[in-house]
């Protein structure tokens, strides 16, 4: 089973700006995914989100996540990470985390203005702990 100590698996899921597909359980017990921009620090997935957003209610609730990651292109790929996630509030750490995530998605030269508007109280730092991850790096071979 890959795990975040794998190369493979921490530049497959850190490449450009592939997006995370986040699964989570609404409170009706219907399963949602949302996308979230992340990155790979550490032996953990971090992601932003609004503490009352479906997103935060949901991990609040209950912080068991699944997040996938794919390559939309052959020999396209996936990795799916199952986890635990723990979430904190403090701003300092918002800060540092948003700015980081906006460094991978909208470039150097916008991350302290993505950092300033999203690290901000009423977001939370979700840390997702992966316990498991499956899938494959070239489907077509």
């Amino acid at each position: 089973m890959p795990s975040l100590t794998d190369p493979r698996v921490r530049e497959f899921l850190s490449h450009g700006t592939r997006t995370g597909k986040l699964a989570f359980v609404a409170t009706d017990g219907r399963p949602v995914i949302n996308p979230v921009w992340f990155i790979v620090e550490g032996d953990e997935l971090v992601f932003n989100t609004g503490k009352n957003t479906a997103k935060g209610r949901a991990i609040l609730r209950d912080p068991r996540l699944a997040l996938c990651v794919d390559l939309e292109e052959p020999p396209f790929g996936y990795l799916q990470v199952q986890g635990t996630a723990e979430v904190s509030e403090d701003l300092g750490e918002l800060v540092r985390t948003a700015t980081a995530i906006a460094a991978r998605y909208m470039g150097a030269d916008r991350a302290e203005e993505f950092g300033k508007r999203n690290g901000v109280p009423g977001e939370l730092v979700v840390r997702l702990r992966p316990t498991k991850i499956l899938g494959g790096f070239d489907m077509t071979g």
